[in-house]
C-alpha cells in the first residue's frame, strides 16, 4: 500500500498538481488531499482507491519502493 507521503511525493518528481492526479487516477481532489495529509496510509482510504492512484502515478513514471512500515519511498522508473 501507498502512503501519503509517497504521493506527495511522486507528484513532485513528475510535476503534477491535485488536480492532474485526481484527473488521472478517476478520483476526487479532496481525496487526494486527504490522503496527501497522512503520512502513513490513510486507514479510511479505499484499497481500490489507493491502487487507482498508485497506477496513474506508476503511468506517470513513478516506481514505489518498500512499504508503509520499512523504508516507503519513490522514484523516477528508469528508462531502458
Amino acid at each position: 500500500m501507498i502512503t501519503g507521503a509517497q504521493v506527495r511525493a511522486a507528484k513532485a518528481l513528475i510535476g503534477w498538481s491535485g488536480n492532474n492526479l485526481a484527473e488521472k487516477a478517476g478520483v476526487g481532489l479532496s481525496t487526494i488531499r486527504r490522503i496527501e495529509g497522512c503520512d502513513g496510509v490513510l486507514e479510511a482510504a479505499s484499497i481500490k482507491t489507493l491502487q487507482a492512484i498508485q497506477k496513474a502515478l506508476e503511468l506517470g513514471g513513478v516506481e514505489f519502493l518498500g512499504a508503509p512500515e520499512d523504508g516507503p519511498g519513490v522514484r523516477l522508473k528508469t528508462q531502458k
